[in-house]
C-alpha cells in the first residue's frame, strides 16, 4: 500500500526530530517510542524520527539509530523519515533502516555555513556522495532521498532569496541524483502569494512529481494560510509538528512549525483526506506532554476542541 492510498494530502509528522532538537529537555527513548505508537494509532503515515548527526551537536536526538531500529520492527506499514547532513549521517541512516532520507541544502548560503557547515559546492558534493551509496542498494533496500531547500522564502541572516537561486538549486539537486525536491520556509518568512509563485516556479522547472511537499512554520501566523496556497498550485504533503514543536536552531527567531492537530482539522473540514484521527492525535498530544512537563504546547484546535458535529473527510 503506497503512502497515498485512500488519503488526499500526506500530513508528515516532524516533531520526533525537528520538534525535539529545538528544545533543552532530551525526552527518553521510550518516551519517544512511545509518542510516536500514539501518533501511528492516530493514523499518521509518515514521520521523521530523528536526524544522523553528531550526538555532542544534538544530544536530544543522540537515540535515533535505535529509534529508527524500534520503530521499524514495531510499525512496518510507517514510512520512518530521517533527516542527514552528509553522506555519513545516510549511511548511518541506511544501516538503520530508514525509508527515506532528507538532506537539507540552505538557499542562504550564510544559513548553510551555520546549519551544516558547508558551503553549496560542498553540500552538492555530499549529495552525490550519497547518490552513490544509494546506486549501489539493492533497489527494495534504496531509501527515498529529498534534497530540501531551506530557507526557500527569505533568511533571517540574508533576508531576500532570489527565487531564481531557489529554483537553480532545485535543478541541481535533481541533476545529481535526488528523487525529489522539497520546499522548506525554515524562516518563517513565506506568504501565500510567494508560495504560489515559487512552487509555480519549482513545478516549471524539475516537474511538479518531482516537488510535492513543503515544510512551513507559523512564526507570523501564516502557516495554515500557506498551506492552503500550496493545496491550491498542487502541493500534496505537508510537513507539521504535533503541539507546533520546534524551529531551526541556527536560523534566529524561526520558531514555529505548523501544528498538526490544526493542519489536520481544517484539511478534513474542507473535505480532504488525511487518514489522521483528531481524536487519537489528542491521544498522542498526551502522551507529549507527560513527557515534556512544563514544556509549551501550542495549537488552536487542542485549547477550543472540535466543532459540535464535525466529521472527517469521507
Amino acid at each position: 500500500m503506497g503512502m497515498m492510498d485512500g488519503i488526499d494530502v500526506l500530513v508528515s509528522e516532524v516533531g520526533p526530530r525537528d520538534g525535539l532538537q529545538s528544545i533543552k529537555p532530551v525526552m527518553p527513548t521510550a518516551a519517544k517510542l512511545a509518542w510516536i505508537d500514539a501518533l501511528v494509532e492516530a493514523g499518521v503515515r509518515e514521520i521523521e524520527v530523528g536526524s544522523f548527526v553528531p550526538a555532542h551537536l544534538l544530544p536530544q536526538l543522540a537515540d535515533t539509530p535505535e529509534v529508527v531500529r524500534a520503530v521499524k520492527a514495531k510499525h512496518p506499514g510507517l514510512h520512518v523519515a530521517v533527516l542527514v547532513p552528509n553522506a555519513k549521517g545516510a549511511e548511518a541512516a541506511i544501516a538503520a533502516g530508514a525509508d527515506k532520507l532528507t538532506l537539507p541544502l540552505s538557499a542562504s548560503e550564510t544559513h548553510s555555513l551555520k546549519n551544516l557547515r558547508r558551503t553549496h559546492e560542498q553540500v552538492f558534493g555530499e549529495v552525490a556522495r550519497i547518490v552513490e551509496l544509494l546506486s549501489a542498494l539493492p533497489a527494495e533496500r534504496r531509501p527515498q532521498f529529498e534534497g530540501a531547500v531551506s530557507t526557500a522564502f527569505g533568511c533571517t541572516l540574508e533576508g531576500e532569496v532570489p527565487e531564481a537561486k531557489v529554483v537553480a538549486l532545485a535543478e541541481r539537486l535533481i541533476a545529481l541524483g535526488c528523487d525529489e525536491v522539497g520546499l522548506s520556509d525554515t524562516s518563517g518568512y513565506a506568504n501565500p502569494a510567494q508560495v504560489r509563485r515559487l512552487v509555480k516556479a519549482v513545478h516549471a522547472a524539475i516537474g511538479p512529481e518531482r516537488m510535492t511537499g513543503l515544510h512551513l512554520h507559523n512564526t507570523r501566523g501564516l502557516g495554515l494560510a500557506n498551506v492552503v496556497a500550496g493545496l491550491d498550485v498542487g502541493v500534496t504533503t505537508f510537513d507539521s509538528s504535533q503541539g507546533g514543536l520546534g524551529g531551526c536552531p541556527f536560523a534566529p527567531g524561526a520558531s514555529g512549525n505548523i501544528v498538526t492537530e490544526d493542519l489536520v482539522f481544517m484539511l478534513e473540514a474542507m473535505g480532504l483526506r488525511t487518514g489522521i484521527d483528531p481524536e487519537g492525535l489528542a491521544r498522542a498530544r498526551a502522551v507529549l506532554a507527560e513527557a515534556l512537563p512544563g514544556e509549551p504546547l501550542y495549537g488552536f484546535v487542542p485549547d477550543a476542541g472540535l466543532p459540535l458535529g464535525f466529521r472527517r473527510a469521507a
